[in-house]
């Protein structure tokens, strides 16, 4: 099997980028849009931070030969967000950018090394790696692309997604 980032391939399902919208008249004055959550994240060193909206989509696993390599790691876990939403905050701008495939580019700090996140070309989307945000709830693992490479001690147990939850009550 070549080595592929699971990042390039993974279509989104749920999200939808946050944007500015005109209120509908017909709506009671006192009822209020709820607020996008804002998370934080950052590399090791807090030379590279970052805000992201929204909640997160698509939380997986990779254990690609790809992303083993990169990380150094048996996986990587990624959590999706609107790629309209990423705000590069911290002294350090945004990462370095290297391509690791042709059509993905990963964000690294450049200080420390920090993985920050990997975009496909013509994505919505950006993935950051699940650990470098401060806030973790609800990034527990949907998927795991490329289990069949995974390291054979390691045993996962993934969260119902809402695919298995709406066919539990087909």
């Amino acid at each position: 099997m070549p080595d592929s980032p699971c990042t390039a391939d993974r279509g989104t399902e749920a999200a939808t980028a946050v944007s500015g919208s005109v209120p509908d008249p017909r709506r009671a004055v006192s009822s209020a849009e709820p607020t996008p959550e804002v998370r934080t994240g950052r590399c090791e060193c807090g030379h590279i931070t970052y805000e992201v909206t929204g909640v997160p989509d698509d939380p997986h696993l990779c254990s690609c030969r790809h992303e083993k390599r990169i990380s150094g790691g048996p996986t990587v876990l990624w959590a999706g967000f609107p790629k309209n939403t990423l705000t590069w905050t911290g002294a350090g701008g945004e990462p370095t950018w290297y391509a690791t495939w042709p059509t993905l580019r990963r964000g690294f700090c450049p200080v420390c090394g920090s993985q920050l996140v990997s975009v496909a070309d013509n994505s919505e989307m950006i993935m950051v790696t699940a650990f470098s945000l401060t806030d973790l709830s609800g990034t527990d693992p949907v998927g795991h692309s490329f289990r069949e490479e995974a390291v054979p001690w390691m045993t996962i147990t993934l969260r119902p997604g809402p695919r298995a939850s709406q066919s539990a009550s087909s």
